[in-house]
Order: C-alpha cells, then sequence, then structure tokens
C-alpha cells in the first residue's frame, strides 16, 4: 500500500495522512460490540472539500475502500475499517460555516459536534433539536448518516426532518450539491433524504444545510412511577390519544432504573417497574403537566412527581442520559435499537423481560416512549463465551420480536454491520435489489463502506 499512501500524501497537508499502527487500531472500528473489524491501510484526516475529493479519486483510481467516519460514537458497526481501506476521518472538517437566524439555518461542516451547533444557535434564539444522547461528542455529519435521533424526537424529530441540503462528494469525487436553503422546495428527486441515513455508502457529505427552530422555553418534566409495563404503556397511549405534544417522553423500566441509582446515587424510585418521564416546554407546560398527571394516576401510576423548577427537570433529565453509560458499568453491553407502535410499546418490553428470562441474562430496557423507539441493553460477561452466545441470540430475538410487533430493526442507530440479515428481512427481496441498485448508481465500484447495510 506504499503508492496509496504517496499518492494520498500528494494532495493532503503535513499531518493528515497516518499509518502508525496504534492510529489505525484506534480509528478502525465504532462504539459497537459483535462487529468485526479490519486492519485499514491509513487513516486520513481532510480539512478541505477538495482534499476530501482527492482522497475518492485516488480510492478509485486504485480501487481502494474508503470508509467515512465521525466521531465513532456509533453503536451499529457502520464505521468499522475494511481490510486495506481508506479510513476517512472528518473531523477536522468542524466549522461553523453561517447561522442565519431570518432564513431559520445553519451551514455546518460534517465534523461539527452536535451540542456545539446547538450552542451557535443559542445564541441568536434558536435551536437544532435532534438530540442523541451522545450530543456532546457525535458529530453532525454521523448524525446524518445514521439519520440519528434523540429524547426529543416526539414532539421535534428526527435528523432527515432538519437536513434542507447537502453537498457530497461521490466516489468518483464528483461534488454533489442537493436541496436548497429556502423553507420550501419541490425540485427533482429528494436526494437529500435519500442521503440521510445511507451510512457513508452512497457519498461523503462536505457540507450541510440544516433547519434551525425558534428556542423554546425551559422544559418542566414530571416523573410517574408504575408497577406495571403495561400501566406505564397505557399511560403513554393515553397521553397521546389526548392529543398532548410533550417535548420529551422517556421510559426506564427497573434494571435501568437500578443501574443509574448504582452509578449516580439519584435516589430514583427502585420498587418501580416502570419509571415514565413526560416534559412540555410551551407556554402551557405545567397546565399540560398537570393533565399527563392525571392521566397517570388514571392509568395506575403508585406515584406522579412534578418537578417544581427547572433544576428539578434537569435531574430527572441527567438521570436519563445516564442511563446507557450506568448500564455499561454493569459489564459489556450489546445496545438494540428497535422502534414499535407506540400502542405496541408494552407488548415490546414485556417480552424482552421473557427473552431476558429464557436467556438468563440481564437486560435492561430504556425507550423514547413517545415514538416507540426501545434501546434493549443486553449485559453479558464477554470473557464467558456461553453467556456472549446467549447474549447474541437474545439480540436476535428482540429484533424478532419488533418486526413481529410491526416495528423496524432500527430506529436511529443505523444498519452498520450489526444489523444486515435484519434489514433484508425487513425490506424483502424486492426492496432490497432496489436499493442495491440505487447504492450501484452512486457507487458503481462499491467502493464506499463496503458490507455495511447490504
Amino acid at each position: 500500500m506504499g503508492g496509496l499512501v504517496e499518492r494520498l500524501r500528494r494532495g493532503l497537508p503535513e499531518g493528515a495522512v497516518a499509518v502508525d499502527p496504534d492510529v489505525m487500531a484506534a480509528y478502525a472500528h465504532d462504539m459497537a460490540g459483535f462487529c468485526e473489524a479490519g486492519e485499514p491501510a491509513v487513516v486520513v484526516f481532510p480539512e478541505t472539500v477538495a482534499q476530501v475529493q482527492h482522497v475518492l479519486r485516488t480510492a478509485t483510481e486504485l480501487r481502494v475502500p474508503v470508509v467515512p467516519q465521525g466521531a465513532r460514537t456509533g453503536l451499529s458497526g457502520g464505521a468499522n475499517a475494511v481490510d486495506g481501506c481508506v479510513v476517512l476521518s472528518m473531523v477536522r472538517m468542524n466549522r461553523i460555516v453561517a447561522v442565519d437566524p431570518v432564513d431559520r439555518i445553519a451551514v455546518v461542516q460534517p465534523g461539527v459536534v452536535n451540542a456545539e451547533l446547538s450552542r451557535a444557535a443559542a445564541k441568536h434564539g434558536l435551536v437544532y433539536p435532534p438530540d442523541p444522547s451522545s450530543w456532546e461528542s457525535c458529530t453532525i455529519g454521523g448524525n446524518i448518516g445514521t439519520g440519528a435521533g434523540g429524547l426529543c424526537c416526539v414532539k421535534y424529530g428526527v435528523t432527515s426532518e432538519y437536513v434542507l441540503g447537502l453537498e457530497v462528494v461521490l466516489a468518483d469525487g464528483r461534488l454533489l450539491r442537493t436541496g436548497r436553503r429556502t423553507a420550501k422546495g419541490v425540485a427533482g428527486y429528494d436526494l437529500t433524504r435519500l442521503l440521510v441515513g445511507s451510512e457513508g455508502t452512497l457519498g461523503v457529505v462536505v457540507e450541510a444545510v440544516v433547519a434551525l427552530r425558534p428556542a423554546p422555553e425551559p422544559q418542566l418534566v414530571l416523573a410517574a412511577e408504575f408497577g406495571s409495563v403495561d400501566a406505564a404503556g397505557a399511560a403513554v397511549c393515553e397521553v397521546m390519544a389526548r392529543g398532548c405534544t410533550p417535548s420529551l417522553m422517556e421510559l426506564m423500566d427497573a434494571t435501568t432504573v437500578r443501574a443509574v441509582n448504582a452509578m449516580a446515587q439519584m435516589g430514583l424510585p427502585e420498587s418501580t417497574r416502570a419509571l415514565l418521564l413526560v416534559a412540555f416546554d410551551g407556554p402551557d407546560r405545567r397546565e399540560r403537566l398537570a393533565e399527563v398527571a392525571e392521566v397517570c394516576a388514571g392509568a395506575g401510576a403508585t406515584e406522579v412527581v412534578p418537578a417544581e423548577d427547572q433544576a428539578e427537570s434537569d435531574l430527572l433529565l441527567q438521570a436519563r442520559r445516564l442511563s446507557l453509560p450506568a448500564m455499561e458499568r454493569m459489564g459489556t453491553t450489546m445496545i438494540d435499537d428497535v422502534a414499535v407502535p407506540r400502542s405496541r410499546l408494552a407488548d415490546m418490553l414485556n417480552g424482552v423481560a421473557e427473552i431476558a428470562e429464557r436467556q438468563r441474562l440481564t437486560i435492561g430496557v430504556v425507550s423514547h416512549a413517545g415514538d416507540g423507539n426501545t434501546h434493549p441493553v443486553v449485559i453479558f460477561d464477554s470473557r464467558d463465551p456461553d453467556e456472549t452466545g446467549r447474549a447474541r441470540e437474545s439480540f436476535d430475538e428482540i429484533m424478532a420480536l419488533g418486526l413481529e410487533l410491526g416495528g423496524t430493526v432500527t430506529g436511529e442507530h443505523g444498519v452498520g454491520l450489526l444489523k444486515r440479515e435484519w434489514l433484508a428481512r425487513e425490506l424483502g427481496p424486492v426492496g432490497l435489489e432496489l436499493q442495491r441498485q440505487i447504492k450501484a448508481v452512486f457507487d458503481p465500484l462499491g467502493i464506499l463502506n463496503p458490507g455495511k447495510t447490504f
């Protein structure tokens, strides 16, 4: 691969090409378990669009695979290297080009961290709503690649609803511009939506135009304890059936609650079987919380506690954001991402509990209850081959359960390596064939993130 490295260096600045084994090992994978990672030939850190084009042109000429990466916080193996590839890290393209409060847009490079964009927008009284749990470290490019969601999706939606336009370098180095900066626009096929969630298999995003929204009033949060998952699920359904639009509605099962308490000593009620957090951020938020408190009590909540102020609300939200780190302290974790209709949320959680009992494993579930997106977290000892095998089986059983309930195998984490087989089952043969044909149009040589999704 000496020729590859030398050719890459001709169009990249000093320090932008890394072949050190330790660096390449660090950039070989994301945060997913159970996903193989190959050995890259080189890791490159471009700083301009022209440099990205140089990398892709070189890779095309030499028929070398390219694996685009953001902050590598993904949970599906979508950023994992393949043997002999160019790892294309976009972290140095991290400039916020513009924030426009009139058109309510931001123009950003892919390496901009989600939280940095939020802080820049806040200076203009605006907000970028998609807020993955890793928002302090994940990048906008990575969010676009996976179609990321977050805690506030129930009211504000996911990444795909905020990406208005893209600049994308194709596999052969050509620069594609899609979408618009206007509030409306329906010219031609919606290539922007096609590229969002494509996990780097169609092109490399080098700039994005994203929509901003006026910053809402601070959220007030209500916590409701339930003695059963069924009662909590009934409350979720009734809240939505009444036409309420909470800014957040999250559900933590008993395993998750205990894990958070063990990590942060937050004093959450460990007697509960399901802890529901509901928030509103509008001017009538106290009235709406009172309505939801009534709904929860009617559904059988054992206790309902509305936050009195912003500090209490922030504490409850911190408990939710600590859920995944807290469960990671209990052992090796395999984080699933199955979304089901809201009406089947309780069925999903009860089914996961049955799988955990049958497989003799601990599985905690935290979910974006407002949109039915569940994150079952399988906890196991990776040093124990038998337990590791049961963890893998439980993961597959959880995905099968999600499809059986009318859901999808990924709501926001993407397919990557982890769920290729399950994507094929969900799409069916016709859908899978068409998606492969689309891939071939954008990337006829198949060099962009090969082996991912299909």
